[in-house]
């Protein structure tokens, strides 16, 4: 089973209750999932999206208790409204986005999330891709400089991304920029010493995310996702979010300040909820995790 981020605090915050409906907006491996069906029994209903097919064929043999009550689906949670109508669910009784690329994609996918590994520069979450589907291999082969070096600065906050981008398109001149490990020399080849021998964060990690982000239009689609969530959610229903870096939970924040100046909900973090010590040890991947919640009030809409 996936290792979940702040699980204590998500069933805390979320109080999921015996015949709930609850929506996993980003199921992944099941972790969060699997303490919310404890908690709302078998009269409760989970719904579980992920874009990922491959994962949810193996979570259904993982997930231990796995019943008519649990309904997974394929897709992407920007088009949760469409995705639970289908599935006759018109209102939910809470909701969790777990924002964090799935370790299961890094470590096993082969689509080249990751820097450590020689893989296809893919970085699409969908496991049945098509050739009208972007990928990270169409970017840094077809886009102009401007384009890349716009998206590593806005989407990775990457310092170097003009010296990045012009190697990108310097190279590609002479040979197709296919994998991974083409894209990380030529990072390391762009960026000076002091950047490239970091012990804390990897040279190759803010344009990695850059790609990432913008090959899955991440920070629309959770736009998206919050603002059809909203409409779904019941009254005095709670809504959990965990993003992983500023970028996402400037979103999250800024959607529930403007739904709390029209109070339509309470907010009950004031200040994000972060790992304990304790789990970043045990769990270094939750060590950059921010957990926002709030819960809606009964005459929001």
């Amino acid at each position: 089973m996936h290792t979940p981020v702040l699980l204590k605090e998500v069933i805390e915050y979320l109080k999921p209750e015996p015949g709930d409906i609850i929506l996993d907006a980003t199921i992944d491996g099941g972790g969060h999932a699997e303490a919310i069906m404890q908690k709302i029994g078998k009269t409760g209903t989970l719904i579980g999206i992920d874009q990922d097919a491959v994962i949810l064929e193996n979570l259904k043999s993982q997930i231990s208790n796995l019943k008519n009550n649990v309904i997974l689906i394929n897709g992407n949670f920007r088009n949760l409204d469409e995705l639970l109508k289908n599935n006759n669910i018109e209102k939910i009784d809470g909701a969790i986005f777990d924002l964090g690329t799935s370790m299961l994609q890094l470590e096993e996918s082969g689509r080249g999330f990751t820097f450590q590994k020689n893989e296809p520069l893919l970085m699409t979450y969908k496991s049945d891709i098509n050739s009208t589907d972007l990928i990270a291999q169409d970017i840094v082969n077809k886009w102009s400089e401007k384009d890349i070096t716009d998206i590593l600065y806005k989407y990775g906050e990457e310092r170097f991304s003009r010296r990045i981008a012009k190697n990108i398109v310097d190279i590609r001149e002479r040979k197709e920029i296919k994998t991974t490990f083409d894209l990380s020399e030529i990072i390391r080849l762009s960026v000076p010493s002091f950047y490239r021998n970091n012990q804390r964060l990897n040279c190759c990690t803010k344009t990695f995310q850059a790609l990432r982000i913008a090959v899955n239009d991440e920070l629309n689609a959770i736009e998206e996702g919050l603002s059809k969530v909203w409409k779904l959610l019941s009254a005095e229903s709670r809504l959990v979010v965990i993003s992983f870096h500023s970028l996402e939970d400037r979103i999250v924040k800024n959607f529930f300040k403007e739904k709390s100046k029209k109070e339509e909900l309470l907010i009950l973090t004031k200040k994000p909820i972060i790992p304990s010590q304790e789990e970043i040890i045990s769990n270094s991947s939750s060590r950059s995790a921010k957990l926002r919640a709030i819960e809606k009030y009964g005459k929001g809409n």
